[in-house]
This record gives C-alpha cells, sequence and structure tokens, in this order.
C-alpha cells in the first residue's frame, strides 16, 4: 500500500534530492575543468621551447635544441641550478671584471712630478724583462710603435675618454685600431729609450694635457700598494 509522507518530511526530501542535483553538477563542472586543464599541460609538456613538470625537482622532458640555442625554461628550483650556470645567467646581466687593474705586478718606483730637473709625467712600475703589461682600462689601441724617449710605446683610448700612454716595452702585442679590454696582455716590459733599467713608465693624458696616474689609478679601485698622504 502506499506511503504516506507527512508533509515537514517531503519537504526535507526534496531539499535533500535539490542539494544532490547541484552537488552532482558541481562534480561534472569540475572533472570537465581538471581535463581541460590536464590537456593544457599535456599540450604544455610538448612545447618544444622545454618547460618544467608540476612535480617537484623533476624536469619534464623537451625536444632536442637547435645547436648552439641557449635553453632557459620560465622557472628552474634555485637547487637545481648548477654553480657554473647560475655563474653564466648572472654574467649575462652582469659583468664582473674589473673596470681597471695594475698595468704589471712590480711596485711603483718613481712618482709623477719633477724629477732631475725635468717633468716625470707618469708612474714608473719596476718588473723584470718580458713580464706580462695589461691594458689598464676597456679601450682601443691608437699608436703603437717607436716613440723619441719612449723606445717603443703603446697608447690606448681609455674608456673614459683619457689616453693610456706605456712606455719602453720591450715588445708591443698589439696593433692600431685593436679593441682591448682592461687585463688583456698588451706588451711585455724593457728598458728601450731614456731608461735605466727594465720598468714600465705609464701615463695619463687628458685634453688638457698629463695628470698624475696616482689619484686617477685609486679613484677607479687600484691598490697601488702606498699612499701619497
Amino acid at each position: 500500500m502506499p506511503v504516506t509522507v507527512p508533509l515537514s518530511t517531503g519537504r526535507v526530501l526534496r531539499r535533500y534530492r535539490a542539494a544532490a542535483t547541484r552537488a552532482v553538477a558541481v562534480t561534472a563542472i569540475a572533472g570537465a575543468s581538471l581535463s581541460v586543464l590536464a590537456a593544457a599541460d599535456q599540450q604544455t609538456d610538448s612545447n618544444p621551447v622545454g618547460q618544467l613538470s608540476a612535480a617537484p625537482h623533476q624536469a619534464t622532458p623537451v625536444a632536442a635544441p637547435v645547436a648552439g640555442a641557449v635553453q632557459i625554461p620560465d622557472f628552474v628550483p634555485p637547487e637545481l641550478v648548477p654553480p657554473q650556470v647560475h655563474d653564466l645567467l648572472n654574467g649575462m646581466a652582469t659583468d664582473h671584471r674589473p673596470r681597471t687593474v695594475r698595468p704589471v705586478a712590480g711596485p711603483v718606483s718613481s712618482g709623477y712630478g719633477m724629477r732631475w730637473g725635468a717633468m716625470h709625467a707618469g708612474l714608473d712600475f719596476a718588473d723584470g724583462f718580458g713580464a706580462p703589461i695589461a691594458a689598464v682600462t676597456d679601450g682601443t689601441v691608437i699608436e703603437a710603435g717607436p716613440a723619441s724617449g719612449f723606445g717603443l710605446w703603446v697608447r690606448v683610448q681609455q674608456d673614459d675618454g683619457t689616453i693610456g700612454v706605456y712606455g719602453h716595452m720591450q715588445d708591443i702585442l698589439v696593433q692600431v685600431g685593436q679593441q682591448v679590454r682592461a687585463g688583456d696582455v698588451i706588451a711585455t716590459v724593457g728598458s728601450r729609450g731614456y731608461s735605466t733599467g727594465p720598468h714600465l713608465h705609464y701615463e695619463v693624458h687628458t685634453p688638457g694635457g698629463p695628470i698624475d696616474p696616482h689619484p686617477w689609478l685609486v679613484g677607479r679601485g687600484v691598490d697601488l700598494g702606498y699612499s701619497r698622504d
């Protein structure tokens, strides 16, 4: 025989059925959304540019890179980046080379100023025959060859517009028009010209004439091993 359901109970059942229907609908929508996301992830994984999967510390296989190309994913956990790659990526943004270096390893043996009744317009660095002479800054070689008093010299248009003069060298290893960077070996120490022993004579010239290289070098972060104060 038919079962009679009280009015209040019927209302509860109807509310329960409506809630259940809404739950099923939400579940279906969520399932469809997850399916779409999964398909998108699958398509992303097949991207030849290369992506990482959602699983931590696990790279998704990528297509073979074009020869010579650098493959950089959108995100790589820092702990997965090898130190040498980390340094390379940092180097893309920042050049860690010093802007200015000592021209030779030897000590300063004579300063800028009057000497023996004449103007000594640079610094002398004592060093042995054949010791390497480095470009003090980035620049362009504007002269390289014989010069009165210097024997052989090299003149470099430096990165700040000044001209660096290197004198008395034994051998010249650069040529006019060559681009050099701070630290590049441009010549070797000698004793040509007016010289009493092997050393490098280094001058800095502005449009107004030579200036004292000591404060100029110190101001650019070069430790000359002594202070004039």
